[in-house]
């Protein structure tokens, strides 16, 4: 697939999905089984903008954590059948990445190959970017999805984290960092809020 940039691979692969319906093994034959990265930008991409399609979050979050795993560890991705085979629409989906690419192209400017290389290069940083990955994946999957940015933040950070390794950028892969660290902050006031609404509700019915 010959493409100047990441962004005409996406929308190559884009072009490519059936009509109707598509399952997560069929975007992964598309994009190539080598290219994990590339597949774990275009899944992190529909979590961009508000879109709605059921059964999104579980397939494509629990996927990039399989890719995760798969990276940290060197083995081969394997997906359970449950995943790997669920169908999901294809006209939204495309619908969404379109959108998202919006954003990801001017993200996609400011990328900038082999910039502060030691977060690329360094085995102990490698080995960091990695356990980052797995931990955006988690977050994504936390169960906020009605909450604006809940998966949003994730998302980004996972997106920051595949091209800076991708592209060797130290810069985005420490952007990839920062977004995991506010997602979680974000997450624990969402935490400590509903909390401190349970507990003034309990107080009002007591």
């Amino acid at each position: 697939m010959q493409a100047e940039s990441l962004g005409e691979k996406i929308e190559l692969i884009i072009q490519k999905m059936p009509e109707n319906e598509v399952t997560l093994v069929e975007i992964m034959d598309i994009v190539g089984a080598d290219s994990l990265l590339l597949l774990t930008v275009i899944l992190s991409l529909i979590f961009l903008i508000p879109v709605s399609i059921p059964g999104v979050s579980t397939v494509f979050g629990t996927g990039i954590l399989l890719i995760g795993i798969t990276r940290l560890f060197s083995r081969k991705l394997w997906l359970p059948k449950f995943i790997a085979d669920r169908k999901l629409s294809a006209e939204k989906l495309r619908e969404g990445f379109k959108k998202a690419l919006v954003w990801f192209h001017r993200l996609e400017k400011i990328s900038k190959p082999h910039r502060l290389s030691r977060l690329t290069t360094a085995g102990t940083m490698t080995v960091f970017a990695n356990l980052a990955f797995i931990l955006g994946a988690i977050l994504l999957m936390f169960p906020f999805g009605f909450i604006p940015f809940s998966n949003t933040l994730p998302a980004l950070a996972l997106i920051f984290l595949a091209v800076g390794m991708m592209q060797q950028d130290g810069g985005f892969i420490l952007l990839g960092h920062i977004s995991n660290i506010v997602t979680m902050i974000y997450f624990a006031f969402l935490i400590a809020g509903g909390g401190w609404t349970i507990t003034e509700f309990l107080k009002i019915l007591g």
